[in-house]
């Protein structure tokens, strides 16, 4: 008799631990169930529309540091299957890469479509079936097979030799209660990856200057990353500012989103350097207008912006500039005080901190260690990281190793 498998997902990790599943048993009988009417939704609208499918990183220590939860358990997953393997594997299917400057791998036509295709051509290569619109219930283990019950009216229940759970990342902890009447352990589910809400803060008129090199810290916590900084109408984003929302997931839903950040505008932390610089252009511009001489290459309507914060004319020369007021200045570039309340989601790409707990699973095969013939992959598990290809990655990685069924 065929083996019979189900992965429950139709997504980045259901796809790719179907198709690996097929190829490793090519007489199995694989099948997917998505219970919306799309599959591969995330897949399409990530990176703006064209995929961020990986990083391309050759340490994987390097990579490892990309995710605040799950990193150092995986990394003997990635040593199974790395970044190198995940483009060789776009590419031996006809789907060419491209690897930009910031080590981000985008598919060539800068088009999503050009993933779903591939997956949606070798699902039909390797007659994968898909069952649109069909969600499930709970599932049982009966002696070595595993029934799956189905929301759906008129749905029989089916058994299957071994099951695959890649339903993606769950906003509530409702979501994963069919999973943990099974016993697995559940880590609380909470936004990772969102942006900063500051409805109370002028520096929003600012909208769409973007400061290179900061260094941000959330305000009573170790939490601080560096980067560029982009200010919104809404608040605050751009690489600094997601990398601190998902190291500080946890923290940041227990403060129910209302703490202070502190912006360091030039990511220096010794603040006699700073003021040494200032003085040097008192000593050396003296006779400039301080709205003509920006240091540290500010964009200009960001330091008129903290010019007036600090209560200094920007029409003043440098060489009026007091004892008072460039201690002031140095104040506000190394240590500018903002307060957030609230969050938004960074474009359409929600992730989420929590769920199935690696201390359930297997990490060599993905199996659950409390359920025999059950695997997971990608986000469903307590697994998260930062944005820049390194979500997909952790979906391959797990989607390949669980699709192995070992």
């Amino acid at each position: 008799m065929n083996m019979k498998i189900a992965i429950i997902g139709g997504g980045a990790a259901g796809f790719f631990s179907a198709i690996t599943a097929k190829e490793n048993y090519p007489t199995a009988n694989v099948v997917i169930f998505e219970k919306s009417q799309q599959l591969l939704s995330k897949v399409k609208i990530s990176g703006g529309g064209r995929c961020n499918v990986a990083h391309a990183c050759t340490s994987i220590d390097e990579l490892c540091k990309a995710y605040p939860r799950g990193g150092k358990s995986l990394k003997k997953a990635f040593h199974i299957f790395s970044p190198n393997q995940t483009i060789e594997w776009f590419e031996s299917r006809g789907v060419p890469l491209v690897i930009q400057d910031d080590h981000r791998v985008f598919p060539k036509s800068q088009s999503s479509q050009s993933i779903i295709d591939c997956f949606l051509k070798e699902a039909k290569r390797l007659k994968i079936e898909i069952e649109l619109g069909t969600s499930i219930k709970g599932i049982k283990q009966i002696d070595d097979q595993l029934e799956l019950d189905f929301l759906n009216k008129g749905h029989q229940p089916k058994r299957f030799h071994k099951v695959v759970v890649a339903t993606g990342g769950s906003p509530q902890r409702k979501g994963l209660e069919w999973l943990e009447v099974l016993n697995h352990k559940i880590e609380n589910p909470v936004p990772s990856l969102f942006t900063f809400n500051m409805p109370t803060e002028s520096i929003t008129q600012l909208m769409g200057i973007v400061v290179e090199n900061t260094l941000v810290n959330i305000q009573g916590t170790k939490f601080k990353s560096g980067g560029p900084l982009l200010i919104t109408h809404w608040g605050m984003s751009g690489p600094v500012i997601l990398k601190l929302s998902a190291f500080g997931a946890r923290i940041l839903s227990e403060l129910d989103y209302d703490f202070k950040v502190q912006v360091n505008w030039v990511n220096e932390t010794n603040n006699d350097v700073v003021a040494d610089l200032l003085k040097s252009i008192v000593h050396s511009h003296s006779k400039k207008i301080l709205s003509n001489m920006r240091p540290y290459f500010l964009p200009e309507r960001l330091w008129l912006y903290l010019l007036e914060k600090s209560d200094i004319s920007a029409e003043k020369m440098w060489g009026e500039l007091g004892k008072k007021s460039l201690n002031k200045l140095v104040r506000v570039l190394t240590n500018d005080v903002y307060q957030v309340k609230g969050k938004t989601t960074f474009k359409e790409e929600f992730v989420t901190c929590g769920g199935v707990s690696l201390k359930s699973i297997d990490l060599n095969t993905m199996q659950s260690k409390v359920c025999k013939n059950l695997y997971f992959a990608g986000e469903i598990l307590d697994i998260d990281a930062i944005t820049g290809g390194y979500n997909f990655q952790s979906a391959w990685t797990t989607g390949f190793i669980a699709g192995k069924l070992n």
